[in-house]
């Protein structure tokens, strides 16, 4: 079995092979075991590699389909974030996937949960070795941009799912707060996912939600959504250099119909220490409500006009492994899971230094099928779509 064999195929491709079984599962994760083992002392992705339990599990998926059983995830191998992401997979072990390993997530002295910490030392950015892959999906975002899994669970409680997808150059989703189960106590981590495509994205929250499949978006599409775009809230400074990549990606999606533009302006309220002020313990969490209700009041008034707001996933380019200073890379995100709407990231282009820089896609609360046709449609009509990194 070539260790590629599988490496480019998305979720869904994987799924409908093992499903007609042209391909059996046990085959699809063997391929991907060897990948891992040939990449992993470079990129040091997963903290925990499962190999014996995840052939087992493999094995057990062939006989569900061979019992005539339709799993819509069958055979596809995913990593699941941290030691103890395999409590929150069950939705998607039981449509068929095999969880491989335990993707990294920062260590001790990682500086802002911005870089993971796996078991060959720290995990590195795939397109740039010297650079963050973000944080604290760590593992989970670059195992995907590796080719090494099609999909990988991941939280985010301030941007941990989408600084990670856009630094690495791959879809982020981060589910409406509350809308699927969380272990935070503050209520400010959401479930999400890193995939390479859109439709491997839906294909997470239909076996997540429970939601019925819809069908893709024609090349054709339809009429544009509305949208309003933001560089940096109102309130966040932005690199030029990154602001203007995301905008470029906005151009695209406008010639192509896929958005159309609305004049709104965005200000909100600098969230940063209503967001520090529910993370330190022992605070009193009314101190934060007026800034909370200020936002929600004034992004209500955008959702009433417009059906996305988009911005920069980060006002930064990826940094070093020492950390990311005195900036905070979480300065457009940590908004939303204050707020509680779905956001998404998706590929934009890539900075002058090599390195991916993501679009932030945000919708309104309940509104992920939204986000994933949106991404649909920038992959297939605008060419928003994540690459393969140049590998070892």
């Amino acid at each position: 079995m070539e260790p590629d064999a599988y490496g480019n195929h998305s979720a869904e491709d994987i799924a409908a092979a093992v499903r007609a079984r042209s391909v059996r599962a046990i085959e699809v994760v063997a391929a991907c075991l060897l990948r891992i083992e040939q990449v992993e002392p470079t990129l040091s992705t997963f903290a925990e590699v499962w190999g014996e339990e995840a052939v087992r599990w493999a094995g057990a998926v062939d006989a569900r389909v061979d019992a005539g059983e339709w799993l819509p995830l069958a055979g596809v191998p995913i990593g699941v974030k941290g030691r103890h992401g395999l409590r929150t997979a069950d939705a998607l072990v039981a449509a068929g996937c095999v969880p491989v390993g335990a993707t990294s997530v920062p260590g001790p002295g990682t500086a802002w949960q911005t870089w993971g910490l796996g078991a060959h030392g720290r995990t590195v950015n795939p397109w740039r070795a010297d650079r963050s892959p973000g944080g604290s999906s760590a593992g989970s975002a670059a195992a995907v941009a590796a080719g090494l899994v099609p999909l990988a669970t991941g939280a985010d409680g301030a941007g941990s799912v989408r600084i990670p997808a856009a630094w690495c150059g791959v879809l982020g989703l981060k589910t409406t707060n509350g809308r699927l189960p969380s272990r935070d106590r503050t209520g400010l981590t959401a479930a999400g996912v890193l995939t390479r495509s859109a439709a491997d994205a839906a294909a997470y929250w239909r076996a997540v939600s429970g939601d019925a499949p819809q069908a893709r978006t024609p090349v054709s599409g339809p009429a544009p959504v509305t949208a309003v775009w933001s560089a940096g809230l109102g309130f966040a400074e932005v690199d030029a250099e990154v602001a203007a990549v995301a905008y470029s990606a906005v151009g695209r999606l406008v010639a192509a119909g896929v958005v159309r533009l609305s004049p709104g302006h965005v200000r909100l309220e600098d969230p940063g220490p209503a967001w520090l002020t529910l993370r330190t313990p022992g605070a009193d969490p009314a101190v934060a409500r007026p800034v909370r209700e200020e936002n929600d009041r004034r992004l209500a008034e955008v959702f009433a006009e417009a059906e996305l707001l988009l911005t920069p996933v980060t006002p930064n380019a990826p940094h070093g492994h020492g950390g990311p200073g005195d900036r905070y890379s979480t300065a457009l995100t940590w908004a939303f899971n204050l707020s509680g709407h779905p956001a998404m990231s998706i590929p934009a282009g890539f900075g002058p230094d090599g390195c991916p820089v993501g679009l932030q896609l945000v919708a309104r609360r309940g509104a992920e099928p939204s986000l994933l046709s949106t991404a649909t449609a920038a992959e297939y009509r605008a060419g928003l779509r994540s690459r393969p990194a140049p590998l070892p």
